[in-house]
């Protein structure tokens, strides 16, 4: 791996993981009640639990489709939202965190051995840069939403 793709590595990652000028998800949900999960605030289409949801199943679409040419993307939009305001039950919520964490992860992994300005083979120009960058946008949207879920129901710092 050469230096650019180190510093540029380094600095998705960073992106990638919060922190600096994003929130983390991990801080965006530290000491949040799990009554609260499937509150959806008046006037708002979503709860935390389906914006947390809806990361893990876009960023494992997007994990998927990054190394898979086989890869088949859930239906737009239906597939990409739970119905459900609430996780069944904790395990579901662990669950859901547990796999964005790891699917996380394997995308640095992926990021760190691959060359990230290649186009994917089975895409329509997509390369792994720009997935990445897809991804931390993605993801820092929705955090942020859930960060102003919490204020409305004045559960935030």
């Amino acid at each position: 791996m050469n230096y650019q793709h180190k510093l540029i590595t380094k600095e998705l990652t960073k992106l990638l993981l919060g922190g600096s000028a994003h929130v983390s998800l991990k801080d965006a949900l530290d000491n949040l009640k799990p009554e609260l999960r499937g509150i959806r605030p008046e006037n708002m289409p979503y709860s935390i639990w389906q914006l947390v949801e809806h990361i893990r199943i876009a960023q494992w679409d997007m994990l998927q489709f990054s190394k898979d040419a086989e890869h088949k993307s859930p239906k737009w939009p239906d597939e990409y939202w739970p119905k459900e305001n609430a996780p069944e039950d904790d395990d579901a919520w662990k669950g859901s965190l547990k796999q964005i964490n790891s699917d996380l992860d394997e995308f640095i992994e992926l990021l760190e051995h691959s060359d990230i300005c290649q186009e994917i083979p089975h895409g329509e120009g997509q390369t792994i840069l720009r997935e990445a960058l897809q991804l931390a946008d993605h993801n820092g949207y929705h955090i942020a939403e859930i960060v102003a879920l919490r204020r409305m129901l004045k559960d935030w710092k």
